[in-house]
């Protein structure tokens, strides 16, 4: 089921008579005036509801000689609602495309000529520009606090905050003294 049917399923199930009609449909398959005796609601209320109903879906519909008989889709309804949030979502293009866009912005606000102009108080913030002078930094190699004092000391004065910071956000690990990037593929 895809995000927008799932949308569409859960917007006309919100009405307390589509569920009631539902309710009488899993017993058995019904037309309109039996639905509409059942439920006490006029016949106009229930077509309008079916309707709805059958556009989602949620209810299909055959000729019987003069009537229009109802029955539940069940295969509808068979989707967990586990199943219908790992779809994927229709707006994950896009929210990527924010999420970078919001990245560049940060880096652009707090880089200038490739150093950092103060580190962000915001730990959001803070890990975008943790994670690119991470950057400077080789998968694999091993490098002493020296080394990587220098490589963050290329970018802010601070480098033992820096430092500190990309050990405790898990950019880097430490190890008797050894660092090492830690790999995120």
């Amino acid at each position: 089921m895809t995000e927008d049917n799932a949308i569409k399923l859960f917007k006309s199930l919100s009405d307390k008579s589509r569920l009631q009609i539902l309710k009488s449909l899993i017993h058995e398959d019904m037309y309109v005036e039996l639905l509409a005796e059942r439920l006490d609601l006029a016949a106009s209320t229930i077509s309008f509801h079916l309707k709805k109903l059958e556009e989602v879906g949620a209810v299909t519909s055959r000729k019987e000689q003069y009537y229009n008989i109802y029955s539940i889709n069940e295969e509808v309804f068979k989707s967990s609602i586990l199943d219908i949030i790992k779809e994927e979502s229709s707006e994950a293009d896009l929210q990527k495309q924010r999420e970078d866009n919001y990245r560049r912005k940060v880096i652009d606000n707090f880089f200038e000529y490739g150093k950092l102009k103060n580190i962000p108080a915001q730990r959001k913030k803070r890990r975008i520009i943790l994670e690119e002078i991470a950057k400077a930094f080789q998968v694999g190699k091993e490098y002493t606090e020296r080394e990587v004092n220098i490589i963050i000391a290329d970018f802010h004065d601070d480098f033992c905050t820096l430092r500190r910071e990309m050990v405790c956000e898990d950019i880097i690990t430490r190890d008797n003294s050894i660092y090492r990037l830690v790999d995120n593929k």
